[in-house]
């Protein structure tokens, strides 16, 4: 079984950052992408970000120029930095990695909020 656990979610106030982290153990063959997802309540998830094994990346309009994704395919780890944080970047945040003979597995979420 691969598991993933996120961390680094809180409480900050609106143009503070935060770094976001996602861990995969178990056993591991190959990673062929990795992302990140948010979701409100009763809302859809959808893409923040998201990376392949070569390095290219992928942002939600939303984001783009605030947010960046970075992995560490050697560590089985993938981060979100968040800089210049709003109110409406609340959200629980998922990571997921889409990994060979696994499919894809998501983390259990970690919520983010943003005061004003």
């Amino acid at each position: 079984q691969v598991q993933l656990v996120e961390s680094g979610g809180g409480l900050v106030q609106a143009g503070a950052s935060l770094r976001l982290s996602c861990v995969a153990s178990g056993i591991i063959f190959r990673i062929d992408g990795m992302g990140w997802y948010r979701q409100a309540p009763g809302m859809e998830c959808e893409l923040v970000a998201d990376i392949s094994s070569a390095g290219s990346t992928n942002y939600a309009d939303s984001v783009k120029a605030r947010f960046t994704i970075s992995g560490d395919i050697a560590k089985n780890t993938v981060y979100l930095q968040m800089n210049n944080l709003k109110p409406e970047d609340t959200d629980v945040y998922y990571c997921n990695f889409h990994l060979l003979r696994w499919g894809t597995k998501w983390g259990q979420g970690t919520q983010v909020t943003v005061s004003s």
